[in-house]
């Protein structure tokens, strides 16, 4: 019931991934380059970020598996009042994974050391606001929250002959730190998430997963006293398997929604709510025995809460299809290659500008 376990994790580390069965090591690393380009009018002319992420991922006997994932990044800007840049390693997560119950019980703990950027000048603000706009996706949306600590566990269990269920459930801690240079410090709330899932194969070679998350936080402290708080997040996302001829048909779609706290007051600023939504397909084929290749679309748009009229709006949304092509040169090494081009409109001063965002990766994997 290994894959349930998976399932329940929506979003998986770049380059922090568990070992496949028989794999013993894995290492990863590469470079990932995003770009978005805006329409005139638009305060901010284009955004260009590269990435070079690190992983290792190590399983000690049956039970036991440690992964390690960091990376370096660098991002600039041109904007109507000038350029902006920021550059520098991002935090490094090292995370262990214990199979308590081999196939039914995982248990995890992941430790993240402040190896990014503890502050950055307050010009760069900007620069970090767009990169951290999810409808955009960039690689590295934050280049350092701080230390902090990470438990979890996830079990599997069966549903039927065929089909198997999950539940899991994690705590995050961070410690506090000062974002901005010459700022206050600050203490970041608490993190739970309780994870629902589910999977198993439907008729003519279809295979089903779908997931809930359910996300909260507590209540972000500036030393000056000033207090932030996001609401609840909702998260579910599904995705289906389908053979087509020598390949694989995979659809998906995900929907988070983030609600407005409640029972707060005035002196406490409350992030607005909001609304991804994402839908793909992707069609992997194999051309040989060393080479696969995987056409891919997907679209996106992202609501957010209009403070005047209390409903949400558009902020964006974007079409980006792309093709990925992989090629095992060994047993041991094997290359990754993924282009992206995105389309779409933002936002801007009660109207909207263009947005074309193009994207590269080359990935390096070893494994034994």
């Amino acid at each position: 019931m290994k894959a349930i376990l998976l399932c329940l994790c929506a979003a998986v580390p770049l380059a922090a991934q568990e070992p496949a069965a028989g794999v013993k090591s894995v290492a990863r690393t590469g470079a990932v380059f995003d770009g978005y380009y805006f329409g005139a009018g638009y305060a901010i002319d284009h955004i260009v970020e590269w990435t070079v992420p690190v992983g290792l991922s190590r399983r000690f006997g049956e039970r036991l598996t440690v992964d390690l994932s960091s990376g370096y990044a660098h991002a600039s800007a041109a904007t109507t009042s000038g350029n902006l840049e920021v550059s520098g390693a991002t935090d490094t997560d090292v995370r262990l994974s214990w199979a308590a119950r081999s196939g039914h019980l995982i248990v995890s703990f992941v430790g993240t050391l402040p190896t990014g950027k503890q502050n950055v000048d307050s010009s760069a603000v900007p620069l970090l606001s767009a990169l951290g706009t999810e409808v955009l996706g960039f690689t590295t949306p934050s280049f350092g929250t701080g230390a902090g600590v990470t438990g979890g566990f996830a079990t599997a269990f069966k549903l039927g002959e065929r089909w198997a269920g999950g539940v899991g459930g994690s705590y995050r801690w961070r410690a506090g730190y000062t974002p901005v240079a010459g700022g206050g410090d600050l203490e970041p709330g608490g993190e739970g998430r309780a994870r629902l899932g589910v999977e198993g194969p439907l008729g003519g070679g279809g295979y089903f997963r779908g997931a809930a998350v359910f996300a909260t936080s507590g209540t972000d402290t500036l030393a000056a006293g000033a207090r932030s708080i996001s609401g609840t997040r909702v998260l579910i996302y599904s995705a289906l398997s389908l053979p087509a001829g020598r390949g694989t048909v995979s659809l998906y779609a995900y929907d988070r929604y983030r609600l407005r706290p409640g029972g707060y007051d005035s002196s406490v600023v409350q992030v607005p709510r909001g609304n991804v939504v994402a839908l793909g397909a992707r069609l992997e084929r194999p051309l040989s025995a060393a080479w696969s290749f995987a056409p891919n679309v997907e679209f996106r748009d992202e609501l957010t809460d209009d403070p005047t009229s209390g409903s949400l709006v558009l902020l964006a949304w974007l079409v980006r299809p792309g093709v990925d092509l992989r090629y095992r040169a060994s047993g041991a090494v094997a290359l990754l290659f993924q282009g992206r081009a995105a389309f779409g409109r933002l936002a801007a001063n009660g109207s909207s500008v263009t947005l074309v965002g193009p994207r590269a990766i080359v990935l390096l994997e070893w494994a034994r």
